[in-house]
């Protein structure tokens, strides 16, 4: 694939041509990417820029460096993304494993919230994914899921969806998840979050919305998740 930067910005042409590499799948989860000097020469462009590029992509979690090894595409992993993107922790931090309870998916129209968050156009159809999720085995997390459903053909026909999506979005659509843009808030439990995950009606619950963001910046999910706030907290290191 012969590709050379046109006239905009040096750095931000060669960080598009290797985004668009990984979206395309010339690379696939796990395959290490060529030698920074090759994808200089590839590229016409000098060392330091590739390496430039690269430090970037890492820093994303697009890309891993494995010392002595070289470069290679992320994999979302079960293990990988549940430690990236799953927060809720007993108080002091011990970090916990969720299991899936129950689960409904289904296909529909996109309603104008969605359209809205996702950027969809007015005729777009969305994936809609409810379930329950289970810490150490007791009903904890009821979340409803909505992406795009032009990305995710198919997906509603999979028996059982794995605990951690991501996985799942990478390695059957080729969509990697690179950010999350997340928002918590309190509520008071409604009827439905007592049904489901068993607290009372008016007691507090934690809520997150969170936006995912896939390669090459477009939003694919919005996820809201209810959950219990006895003997749980949103876990987080700052560094």
């Amino acid at each position: 694939m012969n590709e050379t930067p046109g006239f905009r910005p040096l750095y931000r042409q060669v960080y598009e041509i290797v985004v668009r590499r990984v979206v395309q799948g010339e690379w696939r989860p796990g395959e290490a990417l060529p030698s920074e000097q090759n994808l200089a020469r590839e590229l016409g462009v000098s060392q330091g820029t590739i390496r430039k590029v690269l430090d970037a992509l890492t820093a994303e979690k697009v890309l891993v460096r494995h010392q002595g090894k070289g470069t290679f595409i992320a994999e979302n992993t079960q293990e990988r993304a549940q430690f990236r993107f799953f927060r809720m922790a007993r108080p002091g931090g011990k970090r916990l494993s969720p299991t899936l309870g129950s689960e409904n998916v289904r296909v529909r129209a996109a309603r104008a919230p969605e359209r809205e968050r996702l950027e969809l156009a007015r005729e777009a159809r969305v994936v809609e994914i409810s379930r329950v999720r289970l810490l150490d085995g007791v009903p904890a997390i009821r979340e409803l899921i909505v992406l795009a459903a032009d990305l995710f053909a198919g997906i509603e026909k999979i028996t059982e969806l794995p605990n951690s999506l991501y996985s799942l979005y990478q390695a059957k659509f080729g969509v990697t998840i690179v950010t999350t843009h997340e928002e918590l808030s309190a509520q008071l439990a409604t009827a439905d979050d007592h049904r489901q995950i068993g607290v009372d009606i008016g007691s507090p619950v934690l809520v997150i919305d969170r936006l995912a963001v896939c390669l090459p910046e477009r939003k694919v999910e919005w996820r809201l998740s209810r959950v219990r706030s006895d003997n749980l907290v949103y876990a987080i290191t700052l560094t």
